[in-house]
């Protein structure tokens, strides 16, 4: 079972699964997010571009802080496209000392939603943090803006705008606008919305689109994520 909560880190949650009695295969779907994760040791998952495929074994659990699109490098030190697809060890980049208590740390906690956000607190103190993004790129290509108009809103030019964003997200600002529209997709046609309605109203061209779009970042049909 998957649950989440806010956390105490701005523009983040803390989110578990719990132990699963047989193998099964999990779907992330990409959001443009990075992950802080705990799994008998800590790893980051970098921001993905098509849905990522994990098979559980029995009993394994997982706990995470997840950290909203552009946030994750600010934590984390490191551009996100270096990260882009990937699911490396937290010793991949921070020292192994510092990982090893780290681990530690979490491995004793009673909570270790807690003990991720104190993790993750750390090592946004411990290194340089670049410049973001302004959040309202985030908000603008959420709500389908064109590209050329957030650039112009933030006064950068389109070619900027696409390597600040390969920083912040780990890819341009029309992959992530296709990232999170199709979420907000998936969100409006899990509360029940038929999908023509949802296509007409997030921005896709038919539900034929949508249909497409969702299937090529998903790796499946739009209709068989709704009933997952």
């Amino acid at each position: 079972m998957y649950e989440e909560r806010p956390s105490r880190l701005a523009r983040a949650v803390v989110w578990s699964r719990t132990p699963t009695p047989s193998v099964q295969q999990a779907r992330v779907l990409p959001d443009g997010c990075m992950d802080l994760i705990w799994s008998d040791g800590l790893l980051v998952a970098g921001p993905d571009t098509h849905a990522h495929v994990v098979v559980e074994g029995p009993g394994t659990a997982y706990t995470g802080v997840r950290f909203g699109p552009g946030t994750g490098p600010l934590v984390l030190g490191v551009p996100a496209h270096e990260l882009r697809d990937q699911r490396v060890p937290l010793s991949a980049l921070r020292p192994d000392r510092e990982v090893r208590e780290l681990t530690e740390q979490v491995a004793a906690a009673s909570d270790r939603g807690r003990a991720l956000e104190a993790v993750a607190a750390r090592a946004s103190a411990a290194h340089r943090t670049p410049v973001p993004l302004p959040p309202l790129v985030v908000d603008a290509l959420e709500r389908g803006e064109p590209v050329a108009g957030v650039a112009r809103a933030v006064g950068l030019s389109e070619r900027q705008l696409h390597r600040r964003c390969l920083d912040a997200f780990g890819y341009g600002p029309k992959t992530l606008l296709r990232v999170l529209r199709m979420q907000r997709a998936l969100e409006s046609a899990r509360a029940g919305t038929p999908l023509a309605t949802v296509a007409a109203q997030t921005g896709y061209a038919d539900q034929a689109h949508l249909a497409r779009d969702v299937k090529d970042l998903a790796g499946l049909p739009i209709t068989a994520l709704l009933i997952r």
